[in-house]
Order: structure tokens, then C-alpha cells, then sequence
């Protein structure tokens, strides 16, 4: 059990030392905001970039391992919505919303560190795989559900529109697209380029959990407790047992199985809080989910870690 928290607790350390920093007033929000800005629009998708480009695309994108993780993300979706209707007693858009939270798992701030502390650099084949169709399969999906809840025709033309609109200009789906276009057409990079690309993504992952930790400062826990409980429930312990009994069915190798299971672990991501924050639907349990759900995580992650 203590190789496995010298694993997970770093991780959820700086987070800590970044919420700690903002909470005392030893960084204040405007700079936090601006450690994210910089790694949501240079250093993580340099980071994906790279990883991408330099992507087994043929053992990476198997078909087995995007439907045990996948499988996952609906059932958590059905299942917060389904639960938001029958026990909860919330309205559609509610649902919709609180699906959309226990479907969205932090795949990158979190997923990542804790799949590269636990089995190296080259073990995150699985989860670059993942996290390539992550955020258009999520936001597609609930999207989708928006509009049908919402009813009247157009609506959901408008909502897919805007979905394909915010995907094109989001940097992180820019750095995939461009880490396809070189893993596919083989150019190479300039040795310069290549040099300073490594730099900012070696920077992402630090960074990038310190401001998380001094964003998650902003999402205060307030009320609808069964609601947080059905997320973090579905999110870190019904995504993962699931695909890790789907991943097992469908002969995954052991590498894919830990990439697969070790995302689905992870905890709501900030995505959660904007979605809910976006249609003005279960904001106080996006937001939340999001800051008990990372502190959970610490316990649950390490949980999987010694399943795996």
C-alpha cells in the first residue's frame, strides 16, 4: 500500500500546495487563471502533440479498448441521469447536466501523472488513445441530450454547431489534430522544434496540477449531497469497475487494461463544472463534484492501483 500512495500522493500534493497557495493568498486567482491559460492553450497540448505524433496508431486505437472505456462513460451518463430523475427528483436539464458530471473524468491533469508515476512514460499509449476522442465524445453526447431535453427541432442543429465550433478552436483538440496529421503523414520535425516542443510539454503536468489546485479553491461543497454522492460514486467507482470487467472480457493486454481502468478512476474534471455552468443546470453539484471528487481520488486511485 505505501508503493502505491509514493505513487498517487505527489500528485494530489501539489494539488494541495496549489490550493493551499491561493487559499492563504500566496497566488492570487488572476494568477492561477494564468498558470491554466498557459497550460490549457501551449503546454498540454505540446504535451498531446507529442504524444500523438509518436502514437502506435494501430495498436493504440483498438477498437476493444475505446469500447471498454467508452462503454463506461455511457453507462455513468445514463446512470447519473436516470438517478438524477428517480432519486433525486431533478428535472431533465438537471439530469442531463449531472450525467454529463459522472461522465467527464479528468483524463489529463489527473489521469495522466498517476499513469506515468505508476508504469513509466511509455506505459501511456492507452490513455493519449482515450483522451484523442474524450472531450468531442463527451461534449457530443451530452450536448445531444441538452437539446433533445430541451425539445424544439432546431435546437439541436444550433447545439451541434456550437459544439463543432468551440472543438475546432480548442486548443487541446488542435494539438491531437496536429499530433495526427505528423504521426500519419511521417513528416519529422525540425530539430529545434522538436526541442522546444519537449520543453513545454515537460512543463504541462506540474503546472498544470498546481493551478488545479488553486482553481478547485473557487468550487466551494454546498448542499445537494446525494447529488455529489451519485456523481463521485458513478465517476470513481462505477466507470472503473466496469471497464475493467469489459476490458477483461475483451482480452485487453495488461497495458491497455491499467490505461483504460486507471482513466476511468479519475475524477470529475473542471469540464463537469462548465458544462452545468454553461446551460445554468446543477451547478453547485458540478462544481462540487469536481473539488470532492479530486480529494477522494487520492484514496480511490490508489484503491485501483493495487486491483491493477
Amino acid at each position: 500500500m505505501l508503493d502505491v500512495l509514493s505513487v498517487t500522493l505527489p500528485v494530489f500534493l501539489i494539488i494541495g500546495a496549489g490550493y493551499l497557495a491561493v487559499w492563504r493568498g500566496l497566488f492570487t486567482q488572476a494568477q492561477v487563471d494564468g498558470l491554466m491559460v498557459f497550460t490549457q492553450r501551449f503546454a498540454i497540448p505540446a504535451l498531446l502533440f507529442l504524444g500523438i505524433a509518436r502514437l502506435d496508431l494501430a495498436a493504440g486505437f483498438d477498437w476493444r479498448l475505446l469500447a471498454a472505456y467508452y462503454s463506461g462513460s455511457i453507462l455513468c451518463f445514463a446512470g447519473g441521469m436516470l438517478g438524477a430523475r428517480l432519486w433525486l427528483n431533478r428535472g431533465p436539464e438537471d439530469a442531463v447536466a449531472i450525467g454529463f458530471a459522472a461522465m467527464f473524468a479528468n483524463t489529463v491533469l489527473l489521469g495522466l501523472p498517476i499513469a506515468e508515476r505508476a508504469y513509466g512514460g511509455g506505459s501511456l499509449t492507452p490513455n493519449f488513445a482515450i483522451i484523442a476522442v474524450h472531450a468531442a465524445f463527451c461534449y457530443l453526447l451530452g450536448t445531444t441530450a441538452m437539446e433533445i431535453v430541451r425539445a424544439g427541432g432546431g435546437g439541436m442543429v444550433h447545439g451541434m454547431k456550437s459544439v463543432a465550433r468551440a472543438l475546432s478552436t480548442n486548443a487541446l483538440m488542435i494539438g491531437v489534430g496536429l499530433g495526427l496529421l505528423v504521426n500519419l503523414t511521417g513528416l519529422p520535425l525540425p530539430g529545434p522544434v522538436d526541442e522546444a516542443t519537449n520543453l513545454i510539454a515537460r512543463a504541462a503536468l506540474p503546472t498544470a496540477l498546481f493551478a488545479l489546485g488553486g482553481v478547485l479553491v473557487q468550487y466551494r461543497p454546498e448542499g445537494d449531497v446525494r447529488g455529489i454522492v451519485l456523481v463521485c460514486g458513478l465517476s470513481l467507482m462505477v466507470h472503473p469497475a466496469w471497464t475493467y470487467g469489459v476490458g477483461t472480457a475483451l482480452a485487453l493486454s495488461e497495458g491497455q487494461l491499467r490505461g483504460a481502468v486507471l482513466t476511468a478512476a479519475m475524477a470529475p474534471g473542471v469540464n463537469s463544472y462548465l458544462f452545468a455552468a454553461m446551460h445554468g443546470r446543477a451547478v453547485r453539484i458540478g462544481a462540487s463534484a469536481v473539488l470532492i471528487g479530486t480529494a477522494l481520488s487520492v484514496l480511490t486511485a490508489s484503491g485501483w492501483l493495487l486491483v491493477l
